[in-house]
């Protein structure tokens, strides 16, 4: 049975390193249109990571252009991933981050955590 399930795992991609939920990374996301592909980059904060085996996912919450709020959930064993990059850690207390959503400015800042 755990030979038949371990066939249908997808690899996991050596590209993500530990993440964890407070961090600040950028994602390097492959897009396809037409026969090209380039690569796009998501820069922003993790709100939450869902460790559910094959399904593992994390969602990143940014700011885009005029104030809108955009989160977006990646697969960590995604082939469409290049690669993740995590520029700052962030001082959480929590899990969860879903406080963030309801808040702007400098109340959505998180503090820094040194090494």
């Amino acid at each position: 049975m755990d030979d038949i399930l371990k066939s249908v795992e997808a690899p996991v991609n050596p590209n993500i390193p530990e993440l964890k939920t407070g961090d600040t990374v950028s994602v390097h996301v492959k897009i396809k249109e037409g026969n090209r592909e380039r690569i796009q980059e998501f820069k922003g904060t993790v709100l939450y990571i869902h460790n559910n085996g094959n399904n593992s996912t994390f969602t990143v919450r940014r700011i885009a252009s005029n104030g809108i709020g955009v989160e977006r959930t990646f697969l960590f064993r995604s082939p469409r991933i290049d690669r993740v990059v995590v520029e700052r850690h962030s001082r959480v207390r929590r899990s969860r981050l879903y406080f963030l959503r309801d808040r702007t400015g400098k109340s959505a800042r998180l503090k820094q955590k040194f090494n």
